[in-house]
């Protein structure tokens, strides 16, 4: 097999690139932070020197980092990634950005002489890890089929959003959501330990009906377990609300609950909590009313 190139070896990227390594694909690595790629180096993988080194090493590149302002930085500059692409490069950009990032993206790495593919993800580490985040495929449909292997070996199933900048639309849609739903649970779980209702009834009241999800089971779990390990940070979220957000006043859309949460997200980090999990939204809600949210009875 080809070797693929991998920038960005966060959270997210990490096991993703694991996985596309498991699926038998050699691997060229580059991280900003250099001790993030000696795992990798350990394993086997070629270490690349800058983005441009990777596409100079690797004629499929997957690039995930963490917004706009990051892709803009792999793809500029004497060492940018745009610097060593061509014609048989295909970048796949799976970072959680704006349409208009992944299109001047996708503008710029066809200028250079490059193919690219809009591929967001959806899902947490623990996904990221089995190998089943949700992939947003956008682009032509020679280049999806091209690349699917690797797209295979990161998650599943592959949605094809259409044409580029989909991929990125369908990923604000579903962050929105999950955001709204994050913010209004943390906001419902206040309302009823303010109220004196035991925390494992409320649950099981939320799983027993319409409301139920598996969100909610699992954030549950963490909440009364005071786990904040960061699946996906209170920080993402935000920015991914803001995103949303600007991207609706563009199109002339109210996004009133949406716009709700994102200052929830805001204040939360703001707090001193932008590191945790998402779920930690639910200390804004403690700090501010004063209440022990998911204490259990002894």
């Amino acid at each position: 097999m080809q070797p693929v190139g991998f920038i960005g070896l966060g959270a997210m990227g990490a096991p993703m690139a694991e996985n596309v390594s498991e699926a038998g694909y050699p691997l060229v690595v580059y991280n900003r932070t250099r001790s993030r790629t000696e795992p990798f180096a350990e394993r086997g993988a070629t270490v690349a020197d800058s983005p441009a080194d990777v596409a100079n090493r690797a004629d499929t590149v997957v690039v995930m980092v963490t917004d706009d302002e990051a892709l803009e930085a792999v793809l500029d500059g004497e060492n940018g990634l745009l610097a060593g692409l061509t014609s048989e490069t295909t970048v796949i950009q799976m970072s959680t950005v704006t349409p208009a990032a992944t299109e001047a993206a996708a503008e710029a790495v066809r200028d250079a002489g490059g193919q690219y593919v809009d591929a967001p993800v959806s899902g947490t580490v623990g996904p990221a890890e089995e190998g089943t985040l949700t992939v947003l495929a956008a682009g032509p449909e020679r280049l999806l089929e091209d690349v699917e292997g690797i797209l295979a070996a990161i998650g599943e199933p592959i949605v094809d959003c259409g044409a580029v900048g989909d991929g990125a639309r369908m990923k604000l849609f579903v962050n929105l959501l999950l955001g709204d739903m994050m913010g209004a649970f943390a906001e419902a779980l206040a309302f009823g330990t303010s109220q004196g209702l035991d925390y494992d009834d409320m649950l099981a009241v939320v799983e027993a009906g319409a409301v139920d999800s598996p969100l909610y089971s699992i954030k549950g779990e963490n909440i009364a377990a005071g786990d904040f390990e960061p699946r996906f940070p209170v920080d993402l979220q935000f920015k991914d609300l803001r995103y949303a957000v600007e991207e609706a006043n563009d199109a002339g859309v109210p996004l009133p609950q949406t716009a709700a949460a994102r200052e929830t997200f805001s204040a939360t980090s703001g707090m001193g909590h932008g590191e945790a999990d998402m779920a930690a939204v639910v200390k804004f809600f403690e700090q501010v009313a004063g209440l022990s949210v998911g204490e259990r009875e002894s």
